[in-house]
């Protein structure tokens, strides 16, 4: 089952990520963001209401609030190391996330088997190869480096915290539309302080009302991802949970080859490649 669910976070990640991708190129990355946040607190809201979630309310709600907090820092960090670039580097540091759930695993006392140590190696190696790392060409900004090491940091918490949240289903509900409405909360702010300051805050031609499916995919499949992740988290290892979530860079690449007809390089190729090799090793272990 943990297998299961960490490669559906991975998917929903993926294709969440390429569905951002695109709308951030007739928006802005923060109005993306909190559009896509907001539909989905609204769908989570009505969910709590109709299962009654609030009846798991908890001490461990401050884990999904701890989640909202960090996620929107981590997703525009991420962003902006994007719009630095180059891609091919920024795009595979960034999958270091996985360090920090994995590290937790360890530390709460989890001890993968050989295969799955073996698994979770490879897979790295993959995911970081499907990245298309850049070896060569333009320089690289330090800046550029340290906003993808606080985007990795973000996420990994954000992967941590919200494993942390709930252990119901309901109660899992109740947490994730915590974590989102705290999104908006967060977002909205660093969104009017950006307008304040200048920024234009939608297209010249007004809000893209046609795009509006397209921000309601991504927020429910990023909120989705979430919910697959700490179920998967729950019933099984963390290590082996975290490395399979962070296959979503493959996704994201595989959707770019079949949507945009964007060709792999070899070493892309190569790391899909082996980021399956790396799951069935897990998977088996």
């Amino acid at each position: 089952m943990t297998a299961l669910f960490a490669l559906a976070t991975s998917l929903l990640w993926g294709l969440a990520d390429f569905g951002g991708g695109l709308l951030t190129r007739r928006m802005p990355a923060l109005t993306v963001v909190v559009v896509s946040q907001a539909i989905a607190a609204a769908m989570l809201g009505a969910m709590v209401f109709a299962t009654g979630g609030w009846s798991e309310a908890g001490p461990r709600l401050w884990f999904a609030f701890a989640a909202g907090l960090i996620g929107p820092i981590a997703l525009l960090s991420f962003y902006q190391a994007l719009a630095l670039g180059p891609m091919g580097v920024v795009s595979p540091l960034a999958t270091l996330s996985v360090a920090v759930p994995v590290g937790v695993g360890l530390a709460l006392g989890e001890r993968p088997g050989p295969l799955q140590a073996a698994g979770i190696a490879v897979a790295v190696l993959g995911v970081v190869l499907a990245g298309g790392p850049q070896l060569r060409g333009a320089p690289v900004q330090r800046q550029a480096i340290l906003l993808t090491l606080v985007a990795a940091l973000g996420f990994g918490t954000v992967f941590a915290l919200i494993a942390e949240a709930s252990t119901t289903v309901t109660g899992l509900f109740l947490a994730l539309s915590v974590q989102r409405v705290t999104n908006v909360a967060a977002g909205g702010a660093a969104l009017y302080v950006a307008v304040r300051r200048g920024t234009e805050a939608l297209p010249e031609e007004g809000f893209p009302w046609r795009s509006l499916p397209a921000l309601a995919f991504v927020g429910l499949a990023d909120v989705a991802a979430n919910g697959t992740y700490a179920i998967a988290a729950q019933h099984g290892p963390v290590t082996v949970a975290a490395v399979l979530a962070s296959l979503y860079p493959v996704v994201t690449a595989l959707a770019a080859r079949g949507f945009l007809s964007e060709r792999l390089r070899a070493v892309q190729a190569a790391g899909a490649g082996l980021a399956l090799l790396g799951t069935v090793l897990l998977a088996t272990g």
